[in-house]
């Protein structure tokens, strides 16, 4: 395999750092994932220690994309979604490859990254029309994509809906935090997607994160009138977007 063919890819959550080598050919990873519990308090510093440690273990020495749950522009973190408050206003390239001793770095909104990678390696439905990419993990993150192109830093999970965050219901992690089942947690996803459905008229939802590794529990319970196909890359596409947004010198 030829040396350009290989990326690396860290995603940032609000419960764990991951990372790994990625066949940019076919979005596959290349050897295990590593994945370290995100540090507390989760600042920029403590963070990028974290991704520098993962980079060595894998033995990588190349670019690095890195997703961060944040707005990010011109590489400086505007907002702090799940991780310190510290996060605002850092520039988040001169942070991580500070700590990466120099290596070049492109940092980018983990929704962002995780669309980008359906588009390039998952489902056909991803590709064409005015589409919402949707993560539900610790919170929602979202990605606009129109035929494929990517319009950055959309922040739907904070979207109030009923007088409340929608990830603040409708996460997977308030799921798992009230215990509920499938059927309980799906009405709410449901509430959400009803209302994205009316303000933005989307074509489709596609749905990733961990819990779309079991969608066919959550899915078919879906009422919204308009398609919902789960993310074919399901919780590897951050990773896999982080990887093409290095190779692509990709860094908003």
């Amino acid at each position: 395999m030829t040396e350009n063919a290989l990326g690396f890819g860290v995603d940032i959550g609000g419960s764990g750092v991951k990372g790994a080598v990625v066949d940019l050919r076919t979005g596959d990873f290349v050897g295990e994932q590593v994945t370290v519990a995100t540090p507390q308090p989760a600042t920029p510093e403590a963070v990028a220690e974290v991704v520098a440690q993962i980079v060595r273990q894998c033995e990588w020495a190349g670019p690095v994309g890195i997703t961060v749950p944040s707005v990010i522009t011109q590489q400086v973190a505007l907002t702090a979604a799940n991780i310190d408050p510290s996060w605002v206003g850092a520039n988040v390239r001169e942070v991580f490859s500070a700590a990466l001793q120099g290596s070049n770095v492109a940092v980018l909104n983990d929704a962002d990254a995780a669309g980008l990678a359906e588009v390039a390696f998952g489902d056909e439905a991803a590709r064409s029309g005015a589409v919402v990419f949707l993560t539900f993990g610790t919170g929602i993150g979202s990605a606009f994509l129109m035929d494929g192109t990517l319009f950055p830093n959309t922040e739907l999970g904070h979207m109030l809906i009923d007088g409340a965050e929608a990830e603040q219901f409708a996460s997977s992690a308030a799921r798992d935090r009230e215990a509920l089942n499938y059927s309980q947690w799906a009405q709410r996803v449901d509430r959400v997607l009803h209302e994205f459905s009316k303000l933005f008229n989307p074509t489709a939802f596609v749905v990733g994160g961990g819990i779309s590794q079991n969608a066919d529990q959550w899915v078919p319970l879906l009422t919204v009138d308009v398609p919902v196909v789960p993310a074919a890359l399901r919780n590897r596409a951050g990773i896999v977007g982080a990887a093409m947004a290095a190779r692509d010198h990709v860094a908003p």
